[in-house]
């Protein structure tokens, strides 16, 4: 075989993994035909058994991709706030998902139809995450959790809802999360609630939420302290 023969077979079989992979993500991997995945790559059905051997070691490679993808979008995700906070976050998403666009669809598709290989991911996915929060618990970046497996596990899922609910998160925001623009709104506003929190902080004893000290509550309350005062005088 030639370079350009060789060449030539290495972009057949880039065609068929991505034709494969937006076809799952679209209509399930039951409901695709090795002809389909051949059809879309534009090759011929022998093409895609002689570089993946079936349908099953083809879902297999991008179930593999897919995997290593994350694992190393996590890691890298693991040293975000030393290296320029919620801004670096979104970067890496998005030159990631612009490299292999086809991937977010693909791992939504396979989260959800809860197939071996879903749960399998998944599971990938959660250790991942627990590496990572131990990095960073070790690093002294994050506290550690009251019940770590609960944490993380709700971290995990925070990271794929935007996966998940791409186009929800679109439709009553505004923006798409994976998109360039909408993944720094996005890592900002997740950033600073891992910061800092939802909640407002406990006033003191005797303050009603919200008001601040010297406010209106406390100069009512003065005033009612000085009628009282008047009162017992008389």
């Amino acid at each position: 075989m030639n370079m350009g023969s060789a060449r030539e077979d290495l972009t057949a079989a880039a065609a068929i993994r991505i034709a494969a992979m937006e076809l799952f993500a679209e209509r399930g991997y039951a409901a695709v035909t090795v002809r389909q995945i051949a059809s879309s790559a534009g090759v011929s059905a022998a093409l895609v058994i002689h570089h993946y051997g079936s349908k099953e070691n083809l879902q297999g490679v991008l179930d593999e991709r897919v995997a290593v993808f994350v694992e190393a979008m996590l890691a890298e995700l693991a040293g975000a706030p030393e290296q320029g906070g919620s801004a670096s976050v979104a970067q890496l998403f998005a030159d990631r998902l612009e490299r292999e666009p086809a991937i977010a669809g693909y791992v939504r598709r396979l989260l959800c139809d809860g197939s071996p290989a879903g749960v399998a991911l998944f599971g990938r996915l959660y250790q991942a995450t627990q590496a990572g929060m131990r990095t960073l618990e070790e690093a002294g970046i994050v506290r550690p959790g009251r019940d770590e497996p609960v944490r993380n596990a709700f971290l995990l899922c925070n990271d794929l809802a935007m996966l998940l609910l791409r186009s929800h998160i679109s439709q009553v925001t505004g923006i798409d999360p994976l998109a360039r623009d909408g993944l720094v709104r996005w890592s900002a506003e997740v950033f600073d609630v891992y910061t800092n929190g939802v909640f407002a902080p406990v006033p003191p004893a005797g303050q009603a939420r919200g008001t601040p000290p010297g406010g209106e509550a406390e100069r009512g309350g003065r005033a009612d302290d000085d009628r009282h005062r008047d009162i017992r005088a008389d």
